[in-house]
């Protein structure tokens, strides 16, 4: 219980209410008589701010140091005096705590969880604030802030240790990085940075919440980074690292609420130890368009490609093989072959590449063809090393075949030794259905580059991550069990690379041990690393999974409807999971709506009915999810900026590891409202000196697996339309009948905490607090 309480604190703080409470991260400040007038653009409940939170954390092993700075001010004309608290993790020391009052430390109580659940409780009544529930259970202290001045500032540090816990070689370190989304003013600054050491190996570092950095110090240490200024953060801090001697680590996390299927996730990485001796030789070829468009821009276009080509001959490998094909009107090659990548002929490359010139047509067909030439017999047992194609171009075919279903089938066709072609689009002016169709044919990716990105920059970056394969070829089995998995993504494990974490997600049914077993080549012998993993027949602990696989799975709905055409049967599919997981995109909002209107659905139970009363922002989703199924019938749709930022949409769905991409989706910028809207909460505050416009993407929020949709002062239970014969109970908020409900099912005080005006389905009935 005390693991699933900490995961409550993911998004349960949504909304404070007309209390005096400031939650701006782990710790917060009850102020006692807050002032009735506080100061212009802020809220009575909210008078104080808080303008940094820093958190540095070591793990050595298993052991983690967490400190904690924050800084809260006073912006009213009038001292006050509170009352901070901090929610310590289960199993968790104080080493010590720091606050200058008067030139004096005060001291900090420690409260164990019986007391701090009777604190908590009591916070709940006296201020009506549901959103304190998610501490309830939690070992507490607190210590009495007074004075705080007028204008003045507060800095506070705490320190403690805690011992993480392993499983199966996996630990996990979570820090309560949860703020109050919607009070009075944001955090000017966040920051988390995790110091990783390990006596073994270190394999898969990963963050399923945040879009972290990770930086590797060797095989045994990393750092992890995340910093971003102005925020409301609602989502824990969390990664996931493993340990293990094996070339090639794999790890295996599952969820599973029976007797549902389950879902899982798999991490593969070979860590940083990989010397130069078993680094994977491989061959690459660069295919640049010199088309008379590269010319655009002043000349920008081919500048940064000729810099970005540079870059990546600077950092060929030793026994690596290359060559360079440049195309126009006609295709033409550097060397004629594949060639070591030595250093006289890597010079002779970059002199090569130096004088590139745009001018002429596009002749895509023959430059692939000649690249694809290269390796097109069937490769030796010898020659099983990896051939990379990085294809860059600015326009569409003009030259030879022109067509795009034929010119796709010759790719294929001329592909017999499974070589991965990566492909940048450059500028708005591609055919993104070709480059996409392509790259993913032969299991690589595609990339845009926008007239106002840097070339340079996204190829030097993307070629940093491939240049030191470890393992090709990469296939993935499960053994020794009566499981069976089914839709993962993504469905081929991509080639390994030094330092690198592969992420896929899945589903499974049946249950029990079994093992997971990657298999590739290495320098053409084959290689095999086996994991022994427990597919659960019942387990929450991991409740981001779902909804992970969930997103990636919609991504891929969505692009099958945009590269092939729409279905009922892809629509029906990608409504469900979208409403189910939270999934609010300005492609799936449109579909909710549609399909709970066409179902007929109550007013009072439809997830997106807000959203369905505000006609511009329904108008520009419905737009954006037509164009994505106009492109499978319409040539002329599938290039220009609409184009290419639909593609750029749909493939973060598609590709996204955390929570954090969830709603972070290009062209979410749909889904904000044009007009004033008060408060985020159950109970709104008033518009003056909020947030001008919202996005609806913030109305949707997934607690321990289950979705929530706000519309107006209700959070809605996205799973009460779907059950038949629900009974109906209202309950008053704050009322002993409402405690009482929590103590008989406190599981659902998660849920509870989203606000004073919820719906929650519990067993058969309705639950309505107002």
């Amino acid at each position: 219980m005390h693991r699933v309480r900490r995961i409550l604190s993911k998004v349960l703080a949504a909304a404070v209410l007309c209390v005096p409470v400031i939650c701006h991260g782990a710790g917060f400040i009850v102020v006692k008589d807050p002032p009735t007038n506080p100061t212009p653009g802020h809220f009575a409940f909210a008078p104080l701010e808080t303008t940094y939170h820093r958190v540095s954390v070591t793990v050595n092993d298993e052991v983690a140091t967490t400190t904690v700075e924050q800084e809260f001010s006073n912006p009213n004309p009038q001292q006050l005096e509170g009352t901070f608290l901090f929610p310590l993790p289960a199993g968790s020391h104080i080493d010590k705590f720091s606050m200058d009052v008067n030139g004096k430390m005060t001291d900090a109580e420690l409260l164990d969880a019986n007391k701090a659940r009777s604190v908590y409780e009591d916070i709940v009544r006296r201020y009506k604030d549901p959103a304190l529930l998610e501490y309830a259970g939690q070992d507490t202290f607190k210590a009495r802030i007074f004075p705080i001045p007028p204008n003045g500032r507060k800095q506070i540090k705490v320190s403690y240790t805690q011992l993480l816990k392993s499983d199966g070689g996996l630990v996990e370190y979570t820090y309560p990085l949860n703020t109050e989304k919607f009070s009075a003013k944001p955090l000017n600054e966040v920051a988390v940075k995790l110091s990783l050491a390990s006596k073994d190996p270190l394999k898969s570092v990963y963050s399923p919440s945040h879009n972290v950095e990770i930086r590797r110090d060797g095989e045994n240490k990393a750092s992890i980074g995340y910093e971003q200024k102005n925020v409301r953060p609602d989502t824990d801090f969390k990664v996931i690292f493993s340990r293990n001697k094996s070339d090639v680590g794999v790890d295996l996390l599952t969820y599973r609420n029976s007797p549902d299927d389950g879902y899982f996730l798999l991490l593969a990485s070979p860590g940083m130890q990989a010397s130069t001796s078993v680094i994977q030789r491989k061959d690459v070829c660069f295919v640049i368009d010199t088309s008379g468009s590269m010319a655009e821009s002043g000349g920008k276009k081919m500048e940064q490609a000729r810099k970005a080509l540079s870059f990546c001959l600077q950092n060929l490998n030793e026994g690596d093989r290359f060559e360079i094909v440049r195309f126009s009107t006609e295709a033409e090659s550097l060397f004629g072959s594949l060639h070591p990548a030595t250093k006289e002929d890597v010079q002779k490359a970059q002199t090569f590449v130096a004088g590139l010139k745009p001018i002429g047509g596009t002749a895509i067909q023959e430059a692939l063809n000649k690249a694809l030439s290269l390796r097109r017999e069937k490769p030796s047992e010898d020659e099983t090393r990896p051939f990379i194609i990085i294809f860059l171009t600015d326009g569409q075919p003009t030259v030879g075949e022109t067509n795009e279903d034929l010119l796709v089938a010759s790719v294929g066709k001329q592909n017999l030794g499974s070589t991965r072609i990566f492909s940048f689009g450059i500028g708005t002016d591609v055919n993104t259905h070709l480059l996409d169709r392509i790259a993913g044919d032969t299991k690589a990716f595609s990339q845009y580059v926008l007239p106002e990105e840097d070339l340079e920059v996204k190829l030097s970056n993307f070629y940093t991550k491939i240049k030191e394969p470890v393992l090709a070829n990469v296939q993935l089995s499960f053994t020794g069990s009566d499981v069976k998995v089914s839709q993962m993504y993504p469905g081929a494990l991509p080639d390994l690379f030094k330092g690198e974490v592969v992420v896929a997600f899945g589903r499974y049914s049946g249950k029990g041990a079994g093992a997971a077993k990657v298999t590739g080549t290495l320098n053409g012998e084959k290689r095999e690393f086996v994991a022994d993993v427990k597919f659960a027949e019942n387990d929450l602990t991991n409740a981001f999974i779902p909804r992970l696989w969930a997103t990636r799975r919609v991504g891929w709905l969505l692009d099958e409807m945009r590269l092939h055409g729409e279905s009922t049967e892809l629509k029906d599919e990608c409504t469900r999971l979208a409403r189910e997981h939270g999934i609010v995109t300005p492609y799936t909002a449109y579909l909710i709506l549609e399909d709970e209107q066409r179902r007929g659905v109550p007013v009072a139970m439809q997830n997106m009915r807000e959203f369905g009363g505000d006609g511009g922002v329904r108008g520009l989703a419905a737009a954006r999810f037509d164009r994505n199924t106009a492109e499978s019938s319409t040539p002329s749709a599938r290039s220009g900026s609409a184009a290419v930022d639909n593609a750029e949409a749909i493939k973060a769905l598609k590709g996204s590891s955390s929570d954090a991409d969830v709603t972070i989706v290009r062209g979410n910028d749909t889904l904000s409202k044009p007009t004033t809207q008060p408060g985020g909460s159950a109970a709104r505050a008033p518009a003056s000196g909020y947030k001008v416009a919202q996005n609806y993407t913030q109305q949707a929020r997934v607690i321990n697996g289950r979705a929530f949709y706000q519309n107006n002062t209700t959070w809605t239970d996205s799973t009460a339309q779907s059950k038949k014969e629900l009974k109906q109970q209202k309950v008053q908020f704050n009322s002993d009948e409402y405690f009482a409900l929590l103590k008989k099912h406190p599981e659902a005080a998660q849920w509870f905490a989203l606000g004073n005006e919820v719906d929650v389905v519990l067993d058969n009935t309705l639950y309505m607090v107002r």
